[in-house]
C-alpha cells in the first residue's frame, strides 16, 4: 500500500511538472512575424517553377521590416488589420478582403496596426524551384 502511494505521488508530482513545462513552451512569445508553408510544389509546363501557399501572421503591433519577394506573390488578408508601405508608393490599407500583388523584387514593409489581434495573409508565390521567398532589405 505505501509503495502505491509514493508511485501516485511521485507521478503526480512529475505530471504537475511536466505541464508546467509544457505550458510555458505553448505560451512563449513567437517571434514578431510567423510563416507557415501550407503547399510547396511543382508546377506543371513551368520547368524549374514552383508554386507556394504560405500563411503569414504578424504579432500584435509588429511589422515585417523592409524586404522584397524573388517571385511574384499574390496576398489575400483574412484577419486583422495593417498597412503596407511600398517604396514611393502610397501606403495600403489591410483588412479582411484585400487582395494585392507584389511583383518580384518590389521593396515594402507590412505593419500590424492591431494592439491586440494578429495580422494574418493568405500568400501565393510563383517562384523559381528551391529559392527562398523572402529576403531582407537593409
Amino acid at each position: 500500500m505505501r509503495r502505491t502511494a509514493v508511485f501516485l505521488g511521485v507521478t503526480l508530482a512529475v505530471g504537475i511538472a511536466v505541464g508546467a513545462i509544457g505550458t510555458q513552451v505553448l505560451s512563449a512569445p513567437q517571434g514578431p512575424v510567423t510563416r507557415t508553408v501550407l503547399l510547396e510544389t511543382d508546377l506543371a509546363g513551368m520547368a524549374g517553377k514552383e508554386g507556394s501557399v504560405v500563411l503569414a501572421e504578424i504579432a500584435p503591433g509588429a511589422a515585417t521590416g523592409k524586404h522584397v519577394h524573388p517571385a511574384h506573390e499574390f496576398a489575400y488578408v483574412l484577419e486583422g488589420e495593417g498597412i503596407l508601405e511600398v517604396g514611393g508608393k502610397l501606403a495600403v490599407s489591410l483588412r479582411p478582403g484585400v487582395a494585392i500583388h507584389q511583383p518580384p523584387g518590389q521593396v515594402h514593409n507590412g505593419r500590424n496596426t492591431s494592439a491586440t489581434s494578429a495580422l494574418k495573409i493568405l500568400a501565393v508565390y510563383i517562384a523559381e524551384k528551391d529559392q527562398p521567398l523572402t529576403a531582407p532589405v537593409k
